[in-house]
Protein backbone atom coordinates (compact mmCIF):
# COMPACT_ATOMS: atom_id res chain seq x y z
CA UNK A 1 0.00 0.00 0.00
CA UNK A 2 1.38 3.60 -0.97
CA UNK A 3 1.72 6.06 1.83
CA UNK A 4 -0.85 9.02 1.57
CA UNK A 5 2.19 11.08 0.90
CA UNK A 6 3.55 8.86 -2.41
CA UNK A 7 0.35 9.39 -3.34
CA UNK A 8 1.03 13.34 -3.65
CA UNK A 9 3.92 12.70 -4.69
CA UNK A 10 2.30 10.97 -7.58
CA UNK A 11 -0.14 12.73 -8.46
CA UNK A 12 1.76 15.95 -8.19
CA UNK A 13 4.88 14.69 -10.56
CA UNK A 14 1.54 13.62 -13.48
CA UNK A 15 0.14 16.48 -13.36
CA UNK A 16 3.28 19.22 -13.62
CA UNK A 17 4.13 17.12 -16.66
CA UNK A 18 0.37 17.51 -18.11
CA UNK A 19 0.09 21.25 -17.30
CA UNK A 20 3.74 21.51 -18.90
CA UNK A 21 2.65 19.73 -22.07
CA UNK A 22 -0.20 21.78 -22.72
CA UNK A 23 0.42 24.97 -21.12
CA UNK A 24 4.19 25.91 -20.71
CA UNK A 25 4.80 26.42 -24.49
CA UNK A 26 2.25 29.21 -24.63
CA UNK A 27 2.27 30.81 -21.80
CA UNK A 28 6.05 31.78 -21.95
CA UNK A 29 5.49 32.83 -25.31
CA UNK A 30 2.92 35.47 -24.18
CA UNK A 31 4.91 36.28 -20.78
CA UNK A 32 7.91 37.00 -23.57
CA UNK A 33 5.64 39.17 -25.57
CA UNK A 34 3.87 41.36 -22.61
CA UNK A 35 7.16 41.72 -21.41
CA UNK A 36 8.66 43.74 -24.49
CA UNK A 37 6.35 46.13 -23.62
CA UNK A 38 7.03 46.56 -19.87
CA UNK A 39 10.26 48.13 -18.13
CA UNK A 40 11.57 43.90 -18.08
CA UNK A 41 11.95 43.97 -21.97
CA UNK A 42 15.27 43.21 -21.91
CA UNK A 43 14.43 39.70 -20.00
CA UNK A 44 12.82 38.63 -23.97
CA UNK A 45 15.53 40.13 -25.81
CA UNK A 46 18.22 38.34 -24.02
CA UNK A 47 15.69 35.11 -24.16
CA UNK A 48 15.55 35.92 -28.22
CA UNK A 49 19.56 36.50 -28.19
CA UNK A 50 19.91 33.14 -26.57
CA UNK A 51 17.13 31.40 -28.54
CA UNK A 52 19.54 32.63 -31.80
CA UNK A 53 22.21 31.26 -30.48
CA UNK A 54 20.76 27.93 -29.57
CA UNK A 55 19.05 27.62 -32.50
CA UNK A 56 20.18 24.29 -34.12
CA UNK A 57 20.76 22.56 -30.33
CA UNK A 58 17.44 20.91 -32.17
CA UNK A 59 19.15 19.26 -34.71
CA UNK A 60 22.14 18.19 -32.85
CA UNK A 61 20.95 15.75 -30.58
CA UNK A 62 19.08 17.94 -27.58
CA UNK A 63 20.99 19.15 -24.38
CA UNK A 64 20.91 16.24 -22.48
CA UNK A 65 20.59 17.64 -18.51
CA UNK A 66 21.52 14.46 -16.40
CA UNK A 67 20.35 15.62 -13.24
CA UNK A 68 17.20 16.12 -14.44
CA UNK A 69 17.03 13.22 -16.77
CA UNK A 70 17.31 11.01 -13.39
CA UNK A 71 14.90 13.45 -11.25
CA UNK A 72 13.09 11.30 -9.01
CA UNK A 73 9.60 13.33 -10.58
CA UNK A 74 10.17 10.61 -13.29
CA UNK A 75 10.01 8.16 -10.91
CA UNK A 76 6.75 9.47 -9.17
CA UNK A 77 5.45 9.65 -12.74
CA UNK A 78 6.11 6.35 -13.65
CA UNK A 79 4.26 5.14 -10.36
CA UNK A 80 1.07 7.26 -10.48
CA UNK A 81 -0.09 4.37 -13.84
CA UNK A 82 2.14 2.30 -13.47
CA UNK A 83 4.84 2.48 -16.30
CA UNK A 84 6.53 -0.58 -16.88
CA UNK A 85 9.03 -1.40 -19.87
CA UNK A 86 9.87 -4.90 -20.86
CA UNK A 87 12.68 -5.67 -22.68
CA UNK A 88 12.03 -9.24 -24.59
CA UNK A 89 15.74 -9.58 -26.19
CA UNK A 90 19.66 -7.79 -25.93
CA UNK A 91 20.13 -4.52 -27.89
CA UNK A 92 23.77 -4.72 -27.95
CA UNK A 93 25.46 -1.21 -28.39
CA UNK A 94 27.85 -2.36 -30.81
CA UNK A 95 25.29 -0.98 -33.47
CA UNK A 96 22.29 2.01 -33.77
CA UNK A 97 18.99 1.46 -33.83
CA UNK A 98 15.29 3.12 -35.10
CA UNK A 99 13.16 2.59 -32.42
CA UNK A 100 9.36 3.34 -33.36
CA UNK A 101 7.03 3.47 -30.25
CA UNK A 102 3.11 2.31 -30.86
CA UNK A 103 0.45 4.25 -30.31
CA UNK A 104 0.57 8.11 -30.22
CA UNK A 105 -2.11 8.10 -27.43
CA UNK A 106 -3.04 11.62 -26.11
CA UNK A 107 0.30 12.51 -24.56
CA UNK A 108 2.95 9.46 -24.79
CA UNK A 109 3.53 9.04 -21.36
CA UNK A 110 4.76 5.39 -21.96
CA UNK A 111 7.51 6.66 -24.12
CA UNK A 112 8.29 9.97 -22.85
CA UNK A 113 9.00 8.03 -19.20
CA UNK A 114 10.44 5.24 -20.79
CA UNK A 115 13.02 6.63 -23.16
CA UNK A 116 13.83 10.45 -22.13
CA UNK A 117 13.51 10.00 -18.56
CA UNK A 118 15.19 7.20 -15.99
CA UNK A 119 11.66 6.63 -14.61
CA UNK A 120 11.59 2.97 -15.69
CA UNK A 121 15.02 2.10 -15.24
CA UNK A 122 16.08 2.58 -19.38
CA UNK A 123 19.87 2.72 -19.00
CA UNK A 124 19.68 -0.23 -16.26
CA UNK A 125 18.03 -2.11 -19.20
CA UNK A 126 19.68 -1.98 -22.16
CA UNK A 127 23.30 -0.61 -21.08
CA UNK A 128 25.63 1.80 -23.40
CA UNK A 129 22.87 2.79 -25.43
CA UNK A 130 21.76 6.23 -25.62
CA UNK A 131 18.27 6.66 -26.23
CA UNK A 132 16.72 10.22 -28.50
CA UNK A 133 13.53 10.94 -28.62
CA UNK A 134 12.17 12.51 -31.55
CA UNK A 135 9.48 15.24 -31.32
CA UNK A 136 7.45 17.80 -33.81
CA UNK A 137 10.13 20.63 -34.55
CA UNK A 138 7.61 23.18 -33.40
CA UNK A 139 7.66 22.13 -29.80
CA UNK A 140 11.43 22.69 -29.59
CA UNK A 141 11.24 26.31 -30.54
CA UNK A 142 8.60 27.73 -27.87
CA UNK A 143 10.18 29.49 -24.97
CA UNK A 144 9.66 26.59 -22.01
CA UNK A 145 8.53 24.09 -24.07
CA UNK A 146 12.04 24.39 -25.59
CA UNK A 147 13.89 23.89 -22.70
CA UNK A 148 11.81 21.25 -20.73
CA UNK A 149 12.39 18.86 -23.59
CA UNK A 150 15.90 19.96 -24.86
CA UNK A 151 17.06 18.89 -21.02
CA UNK A 152 15.29 15.52 -21.24
CA UNK A 153 17.60 14.62 -24.55
CA UNK A 154 14.81 15.33 -26.92
CA UNK A 155 15.60 16.71 -30.75
CA UNK A 156 13.45 16.85 -33.76
CA UNK A 157 11.98 14.80 -35.75
CA UNK A 158 13.31 16.00 -39.00
CA UNK A 159 15.43 14.10 -41.45
CA UNK A 160 18.44 16.75 -40.66
CA UNK A 161 18.22 16.12 -36.72
CA UNK A 162 17.88 12.75 -37.06
CA UNK A 163 20.97 12.05 -39.58
CA UNK A 164 23.19 13.78 -37.48
CA UNK A 165 22.10 11.37 -34.52
CA UNK A 166 22.79 7.94 -36.53
CA UNK A 167 26.22 9.82 -37.66
CA UNK A 168 27.88 10.48 -34.86
CA UNK A 169 31.19 7.79 -34.31
CA UNK A 170 30.53 6.38 -31.17
CA UNK A 171 27.64 3.50 -31.63
CA UNK A 172 25.08 2.84 -29.16
CA UNK A 173 22.47 5.06 -30.68
CA UNK A 174 19.01 4.76 -30.39
CA UNK A 175 16.71 7.08 -31.98
CA UNK A 176 12.71 6.61 -30.86
CA UNK A 177 10.37 8.19 -33.13
CA UNK A 178 6.10 7.86 -32.59
CA UNK A 179 5.28 7.30 -36.25
CA UNK A 180 1.72 8.12 -35.89
CA UNK A 181 2.24 11.60 -34.65
CA UNK A 182 -0.97 13.65 -34.75
CA UNK A 183 -2.59 11.73 -37.18
CA UNK A 184 -2.66 8.95 -34.90
CA UNK A 185 -3.85 10.86 -31.88
CA UNK A 186 -7.08 11.14 -33.58
CA UNK A 187 -7.26 7.49 -33.17
CA UNK A 188 -6.89 7.16 -29.61
CA UNK A 189 -9.85 5.76 -28.46
CA UNK A 190 -9.71 3.55 -25.12
CA UNK A 191 -9.64 -0.07 -25.51
CA UNK A 192 -8.87 0.18 -29.77
CA UNK A 193 -5.44 -0.26 -31.52
CA UNK A 194 -5.44 1.91 -34.48
CA UNK A 195 -2.02 2.97 -35.80
CA UNK A 196 -1.20 4.89 -38.53
CA UNK A 197 1.60 3.12 -40.14
CA UNK A 198 0.62 1.76 -43.79
CA UNK A 199 1.67 4.40 -45.62
CA UNK A 200 4.73 5.86 -43.11
CA UNK A 201 8.10 4.73 -44.72
CA UNK A 202 10.63 7.48 -43.60
CA UNK A 203 11.38 5.61 -41.04
CA UNK A 204 12.37 2.46 -43.19
CA UNK A 205 14.62 4.99 -45.16
CA UNK A 206 16.29 6.60 -42.24
CA UNK A 207 17.37 3.09 -40.88
CA UNK A 208 18.49 2.33 -44.92
CA UNK A 209 20.64 5.37 -45.33
CA UNK A 210 22.44 4.47 -41.88
CA UNK A 211 22.46 0.69 -41.47
CA UNK A 212 20.25 0.95 -38.53
CA UNK A 213 18.06 -1.92 -37.06
CA UNK A 214 14.58 -0.94 -36.86
CA UNK A 215 13.45 -2.35 -33.46
CA UNK A 216 9.03 -2.54 -33.06
CA UNK A 217 8.26 -1.06 -29.14
CA UNK A 218 4.27 -1.11 -28.19
CA UNK A 219 2.63 0.46 -25.01
CA UNK A 220 -0.06 -1.51 -23.99
CA UNK A 221 -2.42 0.80 -22.38
CA UNK A 222 -1.24 4.47 -24.00
CA UNK A 223 -4.84 4.65 -25.52
CA UNK A 224 -6.94 3.94 -21.94
CA UNK A 225 -5.24 7.02 -19.75
CA UNK A 226 -7.38 9.57 -21.03
CA UNK A 227 -11.40 9.39 -21.88
CA UNK A 228 -11.35 11.01 -25.57
CA UNK A 229 -14.31 12.61 -27.45
CA UNK A 230 -14.32 10.42 -30.93
CA UNK A 231 -16.31 12.11 -34.06
CA UNK A 232 -17.60 10.28 -36.52
CA UNK A 233 -15.03 10.62 -40.12
CA UNK A 234 -17.72 12.29 -42.32
CA UNK A 235 -18.76 15.46 -39.29
CA UNK A 236 -17.87 18.72 -39.95
CA UNK A 237 -16.10 18.24 -36.58
CA UNK A 238 -13.41 16.09 -37.52
CA UNK A 239 -12.85 17.64 -40.69
CA UNK A 240 -12.41 20.72 -38.53
CA UNK A 241 -9.86 18.18 -36.65
CA UNK A 242 -8.15 17.08 -39.62
CA UNK A 243 -7.82 21.17 -41.16
CA UNK A 244 -6.13 22.25 -38.29
CA UNK A 245 -3.72 19.17 -38.12
CA UNK A 246 -2.88 19.91 -41.52
CA UNK A 247 -2.49 23.35 -41.21
CA UNK A 248 -0.49 23.15 -37.99
CA UNK A 249 0.99 19.71 -37.39
CA UNK A 250 -1.08 18.90 -33.74
CA UNK A 251 -4.42 17.37 -33.28
CA UNK A 252 -6.85 19.18 -31.56
CA UNK A 253 -8.75 16.24 -29.85
CA UNK A 254 -10.97 16.28 -27.12
CA UNK A 255 -9.99 14.18 -24.08
CA UNK A 256 -11.04 14.79 -20.49
CA UNK A 257 -9.43 12.15 -17.04
CA UNK A 258 -9.90 12.84 -13.20
CA UNK A 259 -9.97 15.57 -11.26
CA UNK A 260 -6.21 16.56 -9.44
CA UNK A 261 -8.72 15.87 -5.60
CA UNK A 262 -10.96 13.29 -6.75
CA UNK A 263 -11.70 10.57 -9.07
CA UNK A 264 -14.55 10.71 -9.50
CA UNK A 265 -15.28 14.43 -10.86
CA UNK A 266 -13.74 15.35 -14.29
CA UNK A 267 -10.17 17.56 -15.02
CA UNK A 268 -6.85 17.04 -16.80
CA UNK A 269 -5.15 14.39 -14.38
CA UNK A 270 -4.84 11.01 -16.63
CA UNK A 271 -6.08 7.91 -15.15
CA UNK A 272 -4.38 5.36 -13.41
CA UNK A 273 -3.95 2.51 -15.78
CA UNK A 274 -1.15 0.50 -16.30
CA UNK A 275 1.12 1.04 -19.27
CA UNK A 276 3.20 -1.63 -20.35
CA UNK A 277 5.88 -0.85 -23.18
CA UNK A 278 7.19 -3.72 -24.54
CA UNK A 279 10.45 -3.79 -26.86
CA UNK A 280 10.20 -6.08 -29.59
CA UNK A 281 13.36 -8.20 -31.32
CA UNK A 282 15.52 -5.35 -33.88
CA UNK A 283 15.10 -6.27 -37.87
CA UNK A 284 19.18 -6.30 -39.18
CA UNK A 285 18.79 -3.44 -41.90
CA UNK A 286 21.94 -3.19 -44.65
CA UNK A 287 23.80 0.13 -45.08
CA UNK A 288 22.18 1.84 -48.62
CA UNK A 289 23.03 5.61 -49.26
CA UNK A 290 20.35 5.51 -51.94
CA UNK A 291 17.55 2.49 -51.04
CA UNK A 292 15.14 1.96 -53.55
CA UNK A 293 11.71 1.69 -53.39
CA UNK A 294 11.95 -2.26 -53.59
CA UNK A 295 14.12 -2.10 -50.55
CA UNK A 296 12.21 0.42 -48.49
CA UNK A 297 8.74 -1.72 -49.15
CA UNK A 298 10.71 -4.80 -48.24
CA UNK A 299 11.45 -3.58 -45.03
CA UNK A 300 8.10 -1.58 -44.35
CA UNK A 301 6.39 -5.12 -44.69
CA UNK A 302 8.93 -6.94 -42.35
CA UNK A 303 8.59 -4.10 -39.53
CA UNK A 304 4.59 -4.47 -39.77
CA UNK A 305 4.53 -8.35 -39.76
CA UNK A 306 7.29 -8.21 -36.44
CA UNK A 307 5.03 -5.41 -34.88
CA UNK A 308 2.05 -6.94 -35.19
CA UNK A 309 3.49 -10.09 -34.18
CA UNK A 310 5.19 -8.34 -30.78
CA UNK A 311 1.27 -7.28 -29.98
CA UNK A 312 -0.03 -10.71 -30.61
CA UNK A 313 2.80 -12.15 -28.05
CA UNK A 314 2.01 -9.98 -25.49
CA UNK A 315 -1.58 -8.67 -25.80
CA UNK A 316 -3.09 -11.13 -23.05
CA UNK A 317 -0.17 -10.74 -20.50
CA UNK A 318 -0.95 -6.84 -20.51
CA UNK A 319 -4.76 -7.70 -19.82
CA UNK A 320 -6.08 -7.47 -23.68
CA UNK A 321 -8.79 -10.32 -24.52
CA UNK A 322 -7.35 -13.23 -27.24
CA UNK A 323 -9.90 -11.25 -29.78
CA UNK A 324 -8.40 -8.29 -29.32
CA UNK A 325 -5.84 -7.16 -32.97
CA UNK A 326 -3.93 -4.35 -34.50
CA UNK A 327 -5.61 -2.34 -37.17
CA UNK A 328 -3.38 -0.43 -39.49
CA UNK A 329 -4.20 2.77 -41.58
Amino acid sequence: MKTLKKQWLEVLSTYQFVLCFLFLGPFFSLVGFFLLFTSLWYFSVLYLVWLFLDWDTPQQGGRRNQWLKNCTVWKHLSDYFPIKLVKTVELPPDRNYVLLSHPHGIMSFGTFCNFSTEGTGCSQLFPGLRFSLAVLNCLLYMPGHREYFLSCGICSVNRQSLDYVLSQPQLGRAVVIVVGGANEALHTVPGEHCLTLRNRKGFVRLALRHGASLVPAYSFGENDVFRVKAFAPDSWQRLFQVTIKRLLNFSPCIFWGRGLFSAKSWGLMPLARPITTVVGRPIPVPQCPQPTKEQVDHYHTLYMKALEQLFEEHKESCGLPASTHLTFI
